[in-house]
């Protein structure tokens, strides 16, 4: 009997999920970092790095946990989702030359902005769909500008779940859905974006080679199949972004379908048929997982950073020298403020630059704080609000470009196991919400199963997926949320 190995890379912790190839279920989870988030360094304002050393330190030790559970003996395939727009440069031996620039990071709003003036929006909605922006491409430019001397020692430009399966497989390469949030894929000649790399002068060598999403992309090495148990034959047979992954792991394959997270950061993930360009590049276009060239597949992302990130920083600030509440407990003082929270507002732009907001870092608002009316209760419903109308905002968007959802769904995790958070998302989305036991680690396990013929295609790796909950807009308290959310936008 196989077993199939799911891996979600996120930039909080690393998770892990086993499934069985018999009818997908979940055999067992476990996760690194389990009582604190990854740290994001800073050297300097609106930077954000982590090292990839401490990315696969974290893998091991939740396979590691995933091992006490259950036996990986069977393991017959390997799926990775990953944090998307991160970049790592490896040297020779296969050894990062500087700290990765995650997706947050915001040094290279400005070359985005010049190297899209330069190439032309003629020139980019033919081909990458997408402004360079501050994407992975553009964080490359950063170092060949600002630290040549790093760059010169680097072979390979990859992706951090390029870099997992590197450290897996000791192969080096990539997909193309990779290479187009990299902003270097050509939606129209469906190669390398070349208008991209010769504008920044960028050696197009440095790119890993070309492997499908499902199927093979190396095996596993010998001494890591010792390490954790695995079969000796055992292959990584997928790869996704954490996004494009996600809306993958909630059914969300084809035009019309729409999946949303609210972790780290909040996404709207709307799936489509057609090649869509945003000129103001509030939301940007990716090719999705099941994308070939006979069924184009894309998905639209809108994306607000500082969600759960700001949720986190509410619980860490709140329990500073005491005790820090739980989530449960914050969800618990969400609901018990009204609606509106008493006039207070908040609006979660306290992480990096925000695409919606032209590429702009205004840094996270409490609006309207009053000493005498305002505690924990309103400040948690505020935050849960304040995030929701964000997502809301944005949703507008999707919109403007045909792709309004009609119905989202989520795993019931993070912001979205608070029935109040919920309950907002949907009043202001006016989108019904249908929610799921899964997430990203699930969803990389079963399309692994369709990369290695465990399942014979996508139908069968999610047959056993099943809503557990759900919830719809409600009449008695459309109003209010309505003039919540006109306050809230009088504010932006």
């Amino acid at each position: 009997m196989a077993h199939l190995l799911g891996i979600d890379l996120g930039s909080s912790s690393v998770k892990v999920s086993l499934v069985d190839s018999n009818g997908g279920r979940v055999l067992a989870a476990a996760q690194s970092p389990t009582r604190q988030e990854l740290k994001i360094k800073a050297p300097q304002a609106g930077w954000a790095e982590q090292d990839p050393a401490t990315w696969w330190k974290h893998t091991e030790k939740a396979i590691a946990a995933l091992a006490k559970k259950h036996e990986l003996s069977e393991v017959d395939a390997i799926g990775i989702g990953y944090q998307m727009h991160g970049l790592v440069l490896l040297d020779a031996e296969g050894k990062p030359v500087r700290p990765s620039i995650i997706w947050c990071d915001s040094r290279a709003v400005d070359l985005g902005r010049k190297a899209e003036e330069a190439i032309g929006q003629e020139v980019i909605e033919k081909t990458t769909l997408n402004s360079p922006g501050n994407f992975t491409a553009s964080k490359w430019a950063w170092v060949k500008a600002n630290e040549p001397q790093v760059l010169a020692k680097a072979t390979s430009a990859m992706l951090p779940g390029d870099y997992i399966a590197f450290r897996l497989t000791g192969e080096r390469n990539t997909t193309a859905s990779g290479l187009s949030e990299m902003m270097l894929w050509d939606f129209g000649s469906r190669e390398p974006a070349y208008a991209v790399l010769d504008h920044y002068g960028l050696d197009a060598s440095l790119l890993p080679d070309l492997v499908p999403t499902f199927g093979p992309q190396g095996q596993v090495k010998h001494d890591v199949c010792e390490q954790f148990g695995f079969r000796q034959n055992t292959q990584v047979t997928y790869r996704a972004g954490d996004q494009p992954n996600n809306a993958y792991s909630l059914k969300a394959l084809n035009s019309g379908e729409t999946a949303a997270t609210a972790g780290t950061s909040g996404v709207v993930y709307a799936v489509t048929d057609q090649q869509k360009y945003d000129q103001q590049q509030r939301v940007n276009t990716f090719l999705h997982v099941n994308d070939t060239p006979e069924a184009a597949r894309l998905g639209i992302l809108l994306c607000i950073n500082g969600t759960g990130s700001g949720y986190a920083w509410l619980r860490r600030t709140l329990g500073a020298g005491g005790v820090m509440p739980g989530y449960n407990q914050l969800n618990t003082w969400a609901s018990e403020s009204a609606i509106g929270s008493e006039g207070l507002l908040f609006y979660p732009w306290g992480n990096g630059a925000e695409r919606l907001l032209g590429n702009t870092e205004p840094g996270a608002t409490i609006k309207h704080l009053n000493f005498n009316r305002h505690g924990a209760q309103e400040m948690t419903a505020a935050i849960q609000d304040g995030i929701a109308a964000a997502m809301a905002y944005g949703g507008n968007t999707l919109g403007e470009l045909g792709a309004q959802p009609t119905v989202v769904r989520a795993g019931r995790a993070n912001l979205f196991l608070s029935d109040r958070f919920c309950q907002a998302f949907c009043q202001l989305t006016g989108a019904p919400l249908e929610l799921y036991d899964t997430d990203g680690a699930q969803g990389a396990a079963r399309a692994a199963g369709v990369g290695s013929r465990a399942f014979s295609d996508n139908k069968e790796a999610l047959a056993s997926l099943e809503q557990i909950g759900g919830f719809a807009p409600k009449a008695e308290i459309k109003d209010a949320y309505a003039d919540f959310f006109g306050r809230w936008q009088e504010g932006l």
